[in-house]
């Protein structure tokens, strides 16, 4: 069809020119930038000294597998729990920040307290960094001394301090997606006879949800790496099991395990996020063609 974009022909912005040249020339150019970087790491001073805190096998072996009777827990074992207070806090985050959004969204004069107090909880949410947030609840909440809330183990408060800073961050997501999507079709809906929370429900929020889904996946490549700051309260999750294993051993490769199991989760995550961002320009660029 004429207009309609060769979408075929689109390069990999990763590769560049995806000639056989072009991928001749992009492979030599990054074997010899790693290599340079290498051979500075492997020439520097204290290389073998370095190797030997941050890169030893052994401990990394050891990091990895545990040993709770020599004073320190498995990262391996431990991230486990990082994962948990993801999900958790994942399902909660979509719920709170759906909800604020949809306040904030709302034009009845009856929700106005509501709209009031939604504006203060994410400018306030937003303005406080995250580890003071976790600190508040962590050691706030036990302070209270009040059945049931004050009784929670440190990962029940991590992941509410978690649910509270990020759900306003994405309830801003929720809202720019739903500005979005053109006042016509609000309009068409309410010629139709909907109310406006049907319209929100059945026309707004279906296509606001798939334009957000890219920004909103980029949020929690980042909430799965706060988990690692719920162990401030405790909590033995990846990073304290690593501090623990550092603190008894003396050795930083605890550290680097860490990091990769952490790459490990977050890279495929970061390059399906890719994936939709490029359908979603793909399909934009062919509808605008038609």
């Amino acid at each position: 069809m004429q207009g309609v974009p060769d979408l075929s022909a689109r390069r990999s912005r990763l590769l560049g020119d995806s000639s056989r040249r072009g991928l001749l020339l992009s492979t030599t150019s990054t074997v010899v930038v790693l290599a340079a970087l290498v051979a500075v790491f492997l020439l520097a001073p204290g290389s073998a000294q370095v190797r030997h805190t941050f890169f030893n096998p052994a401990d990394m072996w050891r990091a990895l597998v545990g040993d709770p009777k020599a004073g320190y827990y498995s990262v391996g074992e431990a991230l486990w729990l990082n994962i948990k207070m993801f999900i958790a806090a994942e399902i909660l985050i979509l719920i709170t920040g759906l909800f604020v959004a949809v306040i904030r969204q709302s034009t009845g004069p009856v929700l106005l307290p509501l709209r009031v107090v939604a504006t203060v909880y994410v400018d306030v949410a937003r303005g406080v960094p995250l580890i003071l947030i976790i600190f508040a609840i962590g050691f706030g909440a036990p302070a209270l001394r009040l059945t049931v809330i004050s009784d929670q183990s440190a990962a029940v408060y991590g992941v509410a301090a978690l649910v509270i800073s990020y759900s306003a961050y994405v309830s801003e997501v929720y809202r720019a997606g739903i500005n979005s999507v053109h006042r016509s079709q609000v309009a068409a809906a309410r010629s139709l006879g909907l109310s406006q929370w049907a319209s929100m429900r059945y026309v707004i929020l279906p296509q606001a949800i798939r334009t957000i889904i890219p920004p909103l996946l980029n949020d929690f490549i980042s909430l799965q790496k706060d988990t690692a700051l719920v162990g401030l309260l405790g909590a033995i999750e990846a990073n304290k099991a690593a501090e623990l294993f550092s603190d008894t051993v003396f050795n930083y490769s605890s550290y680097v395990v860490a990091a990769i199991l952490f790459l490990i989760l977050t890279i495929p995550l970061a390059r399906f996020t890719d994936h939709l961002i490029r359908r979603d320009q793909a399909r934009r660029l062919a509808g605008a063609g038609q």
